[in-house]
């Protein structure tokens, strides 16, 4: 089994940055992928970034040039760097992991974009 411990979220005004962590802990084998999903009051969860073997990354549309997603191999740590952020950004935020054949999915961070 694995753990994922997810931190960041919060209250942010619109134009506001926040950094989200997610840390990968126990019985891990191979990761292949990490990324974050978010799931808005009556939305569909949807994905927000990927980071595909340590180098690949991937971005909703919605996203791109706002956010940027890292990897801490070391650490087993996937990062969501959120800039310019906007009410619509606000979301309940979920770390997903890819470890061997195994997907894995964090509790959830709130991230409230308000004035």
């Amino acid at each position: 089994q694995v753990q994922l411990v997810e931190s960041g979220g919060g209250l942010v005004q619109p134009g506001g940055s926040l950094r989200l962590s997610c840390a990968a802990s126990g019985s891990i084998a191979s990761i292949v992928a990490m990324g974050w999903y978010r799931q808005a009051p009556g939305k569909q969860r949807e994905l927000v970034a990927a980071i595909i073997s340590g180098a690949i990354t991937s971005y909703a549309d919605s996203v791109k040039g706002r956010f940027t997603i890292s990897r801490d191999n070391a650490k087993n740590t996937v990062y969501l760097q959120m800039n310019s952020l906007n009410p619509e950004d606000t979301a309940v935020y979920y770390c997903n992991v890819r470890d061997g054949s195994r997907y894995y999915w964090g509790q959830g961070t709130q991230v409230t974009v308000s004035s």
